[in-house]
């Protein structure tokens, strides 16, 4: 039986403009029917909607590949569209949450996103949230709405992720090329062997194929969220999830004993440098629950600054992953110290603690 309380429902380009050029109700009309009866059983339901690009595309007419300028363009001009497609099947009030990957790194604004995200689920809106596709550049960008609804899911304390794809679910191989692929009903473990299972993007207006679907969820499944992968393009699909049957692939999520801090920095904080430390420290930290102290630093690698993210790894085994509290500078100065000795070699008072237990995600 499947059963959820509340679910973040990834749509992709494929369905919202399955032309490539406007957005289309063909595919939307049974996925919004079934947020609409979700809703009624007391559910609550967040959209994650690709399409704004393929949404304004007809408005900007270009003979060649877009710039980056261009593709931007066609995201502003696309995403009223694509809001005003949503907004006609329900009689209940839309709400566009534009997001970026660094509005998900910084601490601040995550909570922020947090309390918007539950105020409007109080007031019975449905958020729809997309990336901020008219201002984000590469390096802020989180790529693909696959895994922004992996953190969507984190971030709203959903149980549940669906993501509707126009493929029935993860195979024993590529359908179409091999005839004798069957669906893969159910995933407990993804590992090396799973991600060779999925191949590229699907179609040429998303941004997100197999592996992006397995890489969101992988992240939920770590933070105790089930993952479904459907076929959007079904109505059958969405009318046997009102029943509590999923049809497709569902990833079983593992038991997560976390923190909101702690998924917050296991999942969507970028590490900035990596920490090597002895196996006295790696014991501490996994066996003992301690804080991180230079006395078991080895070494250090990158150009982190104090409040980053940096991983913890023991002879090349990750350990953990945490915001540290020296500059890399100060790290390799303060490395296999003991406290006392620290005000000596920093120049300032230090309370000696590398990376607290609090801001910390032990693996």
């Amino acid at each position: 039986m499947f059963t959820w309380k509340r679910a973040v429902l990834k749509v992709g380009s494929s369905l919202i403009a399955p032309d490539s050029t406007h957005c289309s109700a063909k595919y939307l009309l049974a996925i919004a029917q079934f947020i609409t009866a979700s809703r009624e059983a007391g559910k609550e339901v967040l959209v994650v909607s690709s399409g704004s690009v393929a949404a304004g595309r007809n408005s900007v007419k270009v003979n060649h590949q877009p710039s980056i300028a261009e593709k931007q363009a066609m995201a502003a001009i696309g995403q009223t569209r694509m809001m005003a497609n949503w907004q006609r099947f329900f009689d209940f009030p839309c709400a566009q949450v534009l997001l970026s990957a660094e509005d998900l790194r910084d601490r601040t604004r995550y909570v922020n996103i947090a309390s918007t995200i539950r105020e409007l689920l109080t007031h019975h809106a449905l958020p729809i949230i997309n990336e901020n596709d008219t201002v984000v550049t590469d390096e802020l960008k989180v790529g693909d709405n696959d895994n922004l609804a992996a953190y969507t899911a984190l971030v709203a304390q959903a149980d549940t992720l669906i993501i509707c794809s126009d493929v029935d679910g993860l195979y024993s191989a590529d359908p179409r090329c091999n005839p004798q692929a069957s669906l893969i009903s159910q995933v407990d473990v993804i590992d090396e062997a799973t991600y060779q299972l999925a191949g590229g993007a699907g179609t040429k207006m998303g941004t997100g194929g197999m592996q992006t679907k397995l890489q969101a969820a992988e992240k939920c499944m770590h933070s105790g969220i089930q993952t479904l992968i459907v076929n959007g393009r079904k109505p059958a699909v969405f009318a046997s999830l009102q029943h509590g049957k999923a049809m497709g692939t569902l990833f079983k999520p593992k038991q997560s004993s976390r923190r909101a801090r702690q998924l917050w920095i296991h999942h969507t904080l970028k590490s900035k440098g990596c920490i090597k430390i002895d196996e006295g420290a790696a014991a501490a930290l996994t066996d003992h629950g301690a804080s991180l102290l230079p006395s078991g630093v080895s070494g250090c690698e990158g150009e982190f600054r104090v409040g980053d993210a940096v991983s913890i790894e023991c002879n090349g085994r990750p350990v953990a992953k945490g915001l540290v509290l020296f500059s890399a500078a100060e790290l390799t100065l303060a490395q296999g110290r003991r406290t006392c000795e620290l005000s000596q070699v920093l120049g300032y008072q230090s309370n000696g603690l590398v990376v607290h237990r609090d801001d910390m995600v032990v693996f």
